[in-house]
């Protein structure tokens, strides 16, 4: 389950970049950030024109991600079957007996009878 779960997260890592790169070498259509700062031409940084093909990998990488991400979580997310345990009854002990503490004031000697032997 760990190498699914590896090779998965790999094929997640990949798709990404690569998706990366794509959208990088694209041409904004909307004129995006380049536009905004300096206002310079959209040809000094990219593509001069976004073909058919880097449009449709863009699409098909975002479609992979997903599909990889959501396999993952099928895989990893099955809770284990594991035949439920039998509780066992807790063993209870009883408390401990309590003695009074001994006065200071007053001393007690235990008294002992002494014993008779039987004739």
């Amino acid at each position: 389950m760990d190498t699914i779960f590896t090779l998965l997260m790999v094929l997640i890592m990949i798709a990404s970049i690569l998706l990366v790169i794509i959208v990088m070498a694209q041409n904004p259509k909307g004129g995006g950030l380049s536009s905004t700062f300096g206002g310079a031409s959209p040809a000094q940084f990219g593509v001069q024109r976004t073909n058919d093909f880097m449009e449709k990998a863009t699409w098909t990488l975002g479609g992979t991600i997903i599909v990889l991400i959501l396999i993952s979580v099928v895989i990893t997310g099955k809770p284990s079957q594991v035949a439920p345990t039998p509780k066992q009854p807790v063993k209870q002990e009883a408390p401990a007996k309590q003695t009074a503490p001994a006065s200071s004031t007053t001393t007690t000697t235990p008294t002992t009878t002494p014993v008779v032997p039987a004739k």
